[in-house]
């Protein structure tokens, strides 16, 4: 008997159907992946299981007896547990206390930590989890707090255990190790789904793959039988081919950053003598683990924080102190971390969105002072075609974008200034694999035509098919920057990790100390 059964789930918004009539099975032990493009109902799916939302048709059974629909509580305490792809921990918490949350009477007068520190210490053992209970989560590295997550769903005795691209933020030696512990884990009988758009990971650690288009089921495959092509193809419904870069010469500088340092950034890590060249012509990727510095960097080359020391040049021009605007009008094009968040805002209409970076171009108003909204729809409707931004029209709110179409529209908006620097942050986090050849393609050809391009992404697989040359940031310091194809991936992720080339402490305690 399976553990987990769904039949016939569907699930409507309106006219949208975002789950058709799905069936899936899960045996004990088993790693079914789910794949699918962005928007195909995968997180629709697995919210309907987990309890969040309510299926219009179908049923879901745990061991032979039906799960009561919508439902969180009855979903965990029938033994599902899931693992976000943004962590849902409390900072502020130890790691007992984030693991404990919520399995406790509110009647209770106190906790029993005792036997939960108990509990937790014989799980860490059994599967191989080491973790410190009374570590503040907020001091944690992202792969020891993944490991949490993953202990809160085994500590409320999970049997089936959802993974939400799990590895998005972790070294290719971390992902090893969540290899081997999920491979433990399953050896135990824990069923798990895995979601996520690595290929060459579903490939790795999975069963069985289950694929997902436009809201249906379009095929099951044993992975042993599957391949890389094949899977892509069944999810986009077409042959996918993902760019490869052309050997181009690089040209003159565009961006140089002279001994940068950033002691308090608002992100955790701050930057110390930072030292990088971009030029013409060029990808330069930007390898490290999440929390190292990046968002700093990003928000720097953004005009969103100020170096308290170092020297930022821009097309031959010393930049003194910076704003969003300033670096906009400066030519610099902005992809950000978090669509969502940083890139739009979902509740206004795509054509506000599109013009918001060029709102006092002659194009789009007069005077550089009054909209003219006609020009604004127009010259959007012209961008949507241009870049395949499937929407309702220009005067669509964008928050009902998929995540590839709003990077679609971030894209455009970009790209469609021909900006001469391009900060590419995590570009294609989270798309498929359409999605992801459309951006790298258009990345690839910005590079063509002139503009120099740093690349700041988590996914060794996306530096190593892009990048030109390639630095590792790890605590807020780079490397010295190395041709692409001169280092393996395992002294890439080591560097990642911070076992070569360590920061010297006395930089980082001058640094601290910076006016």
């Amino acid at each position: 008997m399976p553990v987990l059964q769904l039949e016939n789930i569907t699930k409507r918004f309106g006219s949208l159907v975002a789950n058709d009539a799905i069936s899936l099975a899960l045996d004990k032990g088993e790693v079914l992946a789910l794949l699918g493009e962005n928007g195909a109902g995968k997180s629709t799916l697995m919210n309907i299981l987990f309890g969040h939302y309510l299926a219009d048709e179908g049923t879901i059974e745990v061991d032979g007896k039906p799960l009561p629909p919508g439902d969180t509580r009855a979903a965990i305490e029938a033994g599902i547990g899931m693992v976000h792809q943004h962590f849902t921990l409390a900072d502020n918490l130890t790691v007992l206390e984030n693991i404990i949350l919520g399995t406790e009477s509110l009647w209770s007068w106190r906790q029993n930590n005792k036997a939960a520190r108990e509990k937790l210490a014989k799980m860490s053992e059994e599967f191989g989890l080491a973790i410190d209970p009374d570590a503040e989560v907020e001091r944690l590295s992202v792969g020891e707090r993944q490991r949490v997550e993953i202990l809160k769903a085994l500590y409320r005795d999970a049997r089936v255990l959802i993974l939400d691209e799990p590895t998005a933020v972790l070294t290719p030696q971390e992902t090893d190790g969540l290899f081997t512990t999920l491979k433990s884990l399953t050896k135990k009988g824990l069923a798990v789904i895995f979601i996520s758009h690595k290929l060459h990971e579903i490939l790795a650690i999975s069963d069985r793959v289950a694929v997902l288009r436009r809201g249906a089921i379009v095929g099951e495959v044993e992975t042993a039988k599957a391949n890389r092509n094949m899977l892509a193809e069944m999810m986009v419904g077409e042959k996918v081919t993902r760019p490869k870069p052309r050997a181009i010469k690089s040209g003159a500088p565009v961006l140089q950053l002279a001994g940068i340092t950033i002691a308090d950034a608002p992100s955790g890590t701050g930057l110390f003598d930072l030292n990088l060249t971009v030029n013409a012509h060029e990808i330069v990727g930007i390898a490290g683990v999440s929390g190292n510095g990046q968002s700093a960097l990003a928000d720097m080359l953004s005009g969103l924080l100020q170096p308290n020391r170092g020297t930022i040049t821009l097309n031959d021009q010393k930049l003194d102190r910076t704003s969003a605007i300033d670096m906009v009008d400066r030519g610099v094009g902005r992809i950000p971390e978090d669509r969502h968040r940083q890139g739009i805002v979902g509740e206004m209409l795509n054509w506000e969105n599109m013009i918001s970076e060029t709102v006092t171009s002659p194009e789009i108003s007069k005077w550089r002072q009054l909209i003219s909204k006609q020009n604004a729809i127009s010259r959007t409707d012209k961008l949507i075609e241009e870049f395949d931004v499937r929407c309702e029209g220009a005067s669509a709110e964008t928050k009902l974008l998929s995540g590839g179409n709003i990077q679609k529209l971030i894209l455009a908006r970009v790209l469609s200034r021909n900006p001469s620097f391009i900060l590419a942050n995590q570009p294609v986090r989270g798309l498929d694999e359409g999605a992801i050849a459309y951006v790298q393609t258009r990345l690839l050809a910005a590079r063509e035509r002139g503009a120099g391009i740093l690349l700041i992404s988590e996914d060794l697989d996306e530096l190593l098919a892009l990048s030109d040359r390639i630095v590792v940031m790890y605590h807020g310091q780079l490397s010295e920057p190395f041709d692409n194809g001169t280092k393996t991936i395992a002294e890439i992720g080591l560097m990642m990790a911070g076992q070569q080339n360590p920061p010297p402490p006395a930089l980082k305690d001058e640094a601290i100390h910076a006016n």
